[in-house]
């Protein structure tokens, strides 16, 4: 018996952008297990890893909110985007993230009953999601920018500069917005996953026949690419791609940043 099913099919096809046939072939050599099916995917250069934004997701709203030397970003979560775009559930996750900045996540349990009535009201399972709050200390600012979509925000975003100006915040919160990075630096990068990695683009390249005595270059510069495009300051700035981040930051640096992306 087959330890997968057609449903794990078919969303191994959605992820990776294979035929049936490959699909099933791959959880067949990996005993059922996705991750492993994806990887053995790519290593036979038949799919590439599976996008972030084509996975499973649920519906909602973010607001993000700068009060002060604190920002926050909240999350409410909902079964549909017609309640997300609702104006009732819109002027609640903004109130929501105002609260968060001024008091801390706490304070969200003075707004319960609030969001239990437009549970009932609009006759869907709302809940709070993810919850950032980021505090700046002396010397440091703080900016947000939030993406809309249909008259809600998408998603959030909080960047927290040393050494740079408020408008040079928000340059870097807008590129992360759309660039969505996952890692501040190369470093922060866990050992285990860039290891995996690396594995799985040796992997390919030797299957694509390249040279032993070429691989560790081609590996090195497949793996630079891979950093480029989680790690913010190797990352080319969207609005010039000639520069990085790290450019555009200059003498600054980020000390921290935060992104929540409805359905992420």
């Amino acid at each position: 018996m087959p330890e997968f099913t057609a449903k794990d099919v078919q969303a191994l096809r959605r992820l990776t952008g294979v035929g049936m046939l490959d699909a099933k072939r791959a959880l067949e050599e990996t005993g059922g297990v996705m991750e492993d099916a994806i990887r053995w995917l790519r290593e036979k250069g038949l799919a590439k890893a599976a996008a972030r934004d084509q996975r499973e997701a649920s519906e909602g709203a973010v607001a993000a909110v700068r009060e002060g030397s604190s920002a926050a970003i909240v999350e409410l979560r909902s079964e549909t985007d017609f309640v997300a775009k609702s104006p009732e559930f819109v002027s609640l996750v903004d109130d929501l993230a105002a609260l968060v900045a001024a008091k801390g996540e706490t304070a969200l349990q003075e707004r319960k009953d609030e969001i239990d009535r437009l549970r009932t009201s609009l006759q869907e399972n709302i809940s709070i999601g993810r919850v950032v709050r980021i505090q700046s200390a002396e010397g440091q600012v703080l900016d947000t920018y939030v993406h809309q979509q249909a008259g809600r925000g998408v998603n959030a975003v909080i960047v927290c500069l040393e050494g740079g100006s408020q408008e040079l915040a928000h340059e870097v919160a807008v590129h992360i917005a759309f660039a969505r990075p996952e890692y501040l630096r190369r470093e922060d990068v866990p050992e285990a996953e860039v290891a995996e990695e690396r594995a799985t683009v040796e992997q390919i390249s030797r299957n694509e026949g390249k040279p032993e005595a070429a691989l560790p270059k081609v590996v090195e510069g497949r793996m630079n690419g891979w950093f480029k495009e989680r790690v913010l300051l190797e990352q080319a700035y969207v609005r010039d791609e000639k520069r990085s981040i790290s450019d555009l930051l200059g003498p600054a640096m980020v000390v921290e940043f935060a992104q929540v992306v409805v359905g992420s």
